[in-house]
């Protein structure tokens, strides 16, 4: 939005700067007509500078851009300060001249507190610690393994007593028949009593 010449002089000449202070480190003003006290619509050209209380630091020249949470008046900077005292001046030269300074302190923001969440961590090394007996014992039950073989054994040994008795029993039997068949032969073959005997 553009004014007319005749709107830029109905607010006077100059513009007023307030620096209002800072927020988290950047450096925020309010610009207004010096006349009415409007705020200023139109883009502002200005600069803002930085001294440390001591002078050893310097920060800028930066530029304003507009201050969505300071509206309509305010204006901000995309920079921000570092932490400690600061004597800030604002130069405004477009749309009209304007001055303004203040000493701003930036506070040192904490770090956020660990949550805490790696503190179980440690706890880590103790459930492999447990572990660790535990396998080391998994292979014991493997001894009772090397005894089972024993009556396996011994059962090897019975079948093969109990194979050799039948065997034994089998071939008795078979020579005893043989026996009564050889007898049952030689019966047949004798003479009969009156086999002997002749006619007169």
């Amino acid at each position: 939005m553009f004014l007319t010449p005749t709107a830029t002089h109905a607010h006077g000449d100059t513009v007023k700067v307030t620096v209002t202070g800072q927020r988290e480190g950047h450096v925020t003003a309010d610009i207004t007509w010096e006349n009415d006290g409007d705020p200023v619509d139109e883009t502002v050209a200005a600069t803002v500078n930085a001294v440390s209380a001591d002078g050893s630091r310097t920060a800028g020249p930066w530029r304003l851009i507009r201050d969505v949470a300071a509206a309509p008046a305010g204006w901000t900077t995309a920079e921000t300060l570092p932490p400690g005292a600061w004597k800030v001046t604002v130069d405004v030269g477009f749309p009209a001249l304007g001055h303004g300074e203040l000493a701003v302190s930036v506070p040192v923001v904490d770090p956020a507190p660990s949550t805490g969440s790696a503190a179980p961590a440690p706890t880590a090394p103790a459930s492999a610690d447990a572990s660790a007996p535990a396998s080391a014992s998994a292979p014991e039950p493997a001894a009772p393994s090397a005894s089972g073989t024993t009556p396996a054994g011994n059962a090897d040994h019975t079948v093969w007593w109990t194979t050799a008795g039948v065997a034994a029993a089998a071939l008795a039997g078979a020579a005893g028949g043989l026996l009564l068949r050889r007898r049952r032969v030689r019966r047949m073959r004798a003479p009969g009593p009156g086999t002997g005997r002749t006619s007169g």
